[in-house]
């Protein structure tokens, strides 16, 4: 019998053959029969650059509550991942988000958000998962006045009113924002640094695609903890993007063997790193792209591939970066075999 994961991997691989039109080509291209799926990785993966275009959905547009788009760009289309049922992509949110960044803190707590509200980013899957968690953690629904980022400027004066709120009444706070988010706060405080309430915790996730100036993670990490007055184990690095609907975190605001830089995955998803070219797992240790399993897709592609680079390492995996130039030989083939003849 299959494990649990393997088992609803494969019934999920087999409803999404049927009735994602572009997963039923890849998997005909591939020559593979979904009747003969027996465990997750016999189903092929669907590459993030198919959700630029092409519709992966297994239901039709007007039975969608939510899309979620990826950021823009310069070049090229946007990625769009449709949810039938958003419902299931907030509880696994909310309930893994919980596990890694509030464990051992005394809820409710303000958290506040270094991002656009939902109202100026509707279409965002960061945005509408930082409300999620202002709404739970904190004990009251949240307000556009819980994001600080406002037509991309960071209202520096009220984000200090609210923490000093919280320092008078020690309260710790829980700071959520992107990479880019944070170095311009940085910037704006200077050597004068921000000081957070004692045992607040610090969600840091996102990189710097299309931004001028980059800033290397284990250094931003420092500086941030340094600047926010937090141990660096207090700053949390998060990992997620619009294709999925789970997300993954280091450990090191609940365990004290974790190591800073590794990720860990939720119950219900995996993260495989495979050959760039034959797509196929390489041995712990080794470097390959993101093949990332998530039983939270149901209605999209449960197996989705990234041009990141990762590395299985003891308690989790390592983030190394994109893929460099174009997107990696295995990820093409696959979107031309997802858009080719029925």
């Amino acid at each position: 019998m299959p494990e649990p994961f393997d088992a609803l991997a494969v019934d999920l691989a087999r409803f999404q053959a049927t009735h994602v039109a572009g997963y039923g080509r890849l998997c005909r291209a591939r020559g593979a029969a979904p009747s003969t799926f027996a465990v997750a990785r016999d189903a092929p993966a669907v590459p993030t650059e198919a959700f630029k275009v092409s519709r992966v959905a297994s239901f039709p547009d007007r039975e969608a509550l939510a899309v979620f788009r990826t950021s823009g760009t310069t070049v090229g289309a946007r990625g769009s991942h449709a949810m039938r049922r958003p419902a299931t992509y907030d509880v696994a949110a909310v309930a893994f988000g919980r596990w890694a960044l509030t464990t051992g803190l005394a809820l409710p707590l303000p958290v506040l958000a270094l991002a656009p509200p939902p109202d100026e980013a509707p279409d965002s899957s960061l945005c509408h998962m930082m409300q999620l968690f202002i709404g739970t953690f904190s004990g009251s629904p949240g307000t556009p006045d819980d994001f600080f980022l406002r037509d991309g400027i960071l209202e520096l004066a009220a984000l200090d009113a609210r923490v000093s709120s919280a320092m008078v009444a020690r309260r710790p706070v829980l700071l959520l924002g992107t990479s880019f988010a944070f170095v311009h706060l940085l910037d704006a405080v200077g050597e004068a640094g921000f000081r957070l309430p004692e045992g607040s915790r610090v969600m840091q996730t996102g990189g710097f695609k299309g931004r001028s100036r980059e800033v290397d993670a284990g250094e931003l990490r420092s500086t941030l903890a340094s600047a926010l007055g937090v141990d660096e184990r207090a700053v949390i690095s998060e990992y997620g993007m619009t294709e999925l609907s789970s997300q993954f975190y280091e450990a090191t605001g609940r365990d004290t063997s974790a190591r800073p830089g590794v990720l860990v995955e939720p119950p219900w998803a995996r993260v495989v790193p495979v050959d760039a070219e034959t797509l196929e797992p390489v041995p712990d240790g080794a470097v390959g792209i993101a093949r990332i399993e998530d039983l939270m897709n149901v209605d999209s592609a449960f197996a989705v591939l990234a041009a990141d680079r990762v590395r299985r390492v003891p308690g989790g995996f390592e983030l190394l970066g994109r893929f460099p130039g174009a997107p990696p030989r295995g990820c093409s083939i696959a979107v031309d075999e997802i858009l080719g003849p029925s």
